[in-house]
């Protein structure tokens, strides 16, 4: 069976034309390369730990709290969405939507913010980095080589912040980064519905648990508007079901807002392939209004949710964990399993960061329970 992307506009990702992988392999007879991409992707034991991770709130605190994973389904869903109506290719965005945070440590970004300080010494912690790392090395399902893979087009997606010092060892896919270029459509466009999709859902997980109130929202003009219009068309509509509708209203401006836009910028550019893209200027982006009402509902997030003390409290205790644990396998690093061991004539050359390598890949690899056990039996005398 032959599959096409025939309906794509010429400055789409096509499968035909992608860049390749870094093995090459024969072509599935049922499926484009960016559809085995996803599928790479679904199967991995990496994907399926994002269950366990934490998004804002830890996995512990409450079972209808949004995880990594549910947060990586509702980015391809409003990814998926946005891309149909661009003409971009909907199954490299849904790729790279359900790979961007396979990286993420425990704890969410405090986990990320307590690893990269312990490893500072040895290079620092990006989780970008590390989600490419993941598809590229890490993974183990396939017996003619390591990790996923994945075609150029959804590692270059999967990498959307990265410093010049860690892309200049990366090839190809970190040349970007060096060159001041963009990435393709699919990846610009899927960075943006990452943005859409936490801003919104994490209010409604602030205000399911109570650490934030309607009242509160209501003083951030882009929540009252929408708000009042679900009051308007509802009269009377309380609880969860006027904070859905409004949740909703929002998205869906946003996700109009980001289509109408980058059409105007699409059409001004006329790229017509994707290395016009690539050499142009960034071509998906929300019109400056509602660009800077994101901006605006991100800080009050920010002050508001994020430093609340509650979560400060158990942001506390996950800094304390991930420092922790690197503090004792960098020490003793026969405390780690097997795998993750590096043997004593490695860790004594001068490439002694390999060892911390090694564990910084072993801690962001745990879900948020699996690293609370784990602390405890090291620390624990009751646990062993």
């Amino acid at each position: 069976m032959n599959f096409t992307d025939d309906h794509l506009a010429p400055y789409a990702a096509q499968s035909a034309t992608s860049r390749g992988r870094l093995f090459i392999e024969p072509s599935s007879g049922s499926r484009t390369e960016f559809q085995r991409d996803r599928d790479r992707i679904i199967h991995c034991s990496a994907f399926r730990r994002l269950e366990y991770k934490t998004q804002v709130f830890v996995n512990h605190e409450g079972d209808l709290f949004r995880t990594r994973l549910t947060h990586s389904l509702e980015v391809a869903q409003i990814g998926r969405s946005i891309a149909r109506n661009l003409r971009l290719n909907e199954d490299l965005v849904e790729a790279i939507a359900l790979a961007h945070d396979l990286g993420h440590t425990p704890f969410g970004h405090a986990g990320q913010d307590a690893l990269n300080a312990c490893m500072q010494p040895y290079g620092g912690f990006e989780h970008n980095l590390q989600s490419l790392r993941i598809v590229d090395q890490l993974e183990e399902r396939y017996a003619g080589f390591d990790g996923l893979n994945l075609c150029f087009e959804t590692r270059e997606g999967i990498l959307k912040h990265c410093s010049v010092t860690n892309a200049a060892a990366l090839g190809d896919v970190g040349q970007r980064f060096i060159n001041k270029t963009q990435p393709g459509l699919e990846a610009q466009l899927t960075n943006l519905a990452d943005e859409i999709a936490y801003n919104n859902h994490d209010i409604d997980d602030g205000l399911r648990s109570g650490l934030l109130t309607e009242a509160q929202m209501m003083e951030v003009d882009f929540f009252a508007r929408h708000r009042a219009e679900v009051s308007a068309a509802y009269p009377g509509v309380q609880g969860r079901r006027a904070i859905s509708e409004t949740i909703r209203r929002m998205i869906n401006t946003l996700i109009t807002d980001l289509i109408e836009t980058s059409a105007a910028r699409i059409r001004d550019c006329a790229p017509q392939s994707v290395d016009d893209v690539r050499n142009s200027s960034k071509l998906i982006a929300f019109s400056d209004a509602k660009f800077e009402e994101a901006k605006l509902l991100k800080q009050f997030l920010h002050h508001q949710l994020y430093r609340h003390y509650q979560v400060n409290r158990m942001t506390s205790k996950a800094r304390r964990i991930i420092k922790e644990l690197f503090d004792a396998m960098i020490a003793e690093p026969n405390l780690l399993p097997p795998d993750y061991q590096v043997g004593h004539e490695s860790r004594s050359n001068d490439n002694g960061d390999l060892q911390a390598r090694k564990i910084a890949d072993y801690i962001a690899g745990m879900t948020d329970r699996y690293a609370i056990r784990e602390h405890r039996r090291l620390f624990s005398m009751q646990e062993i």
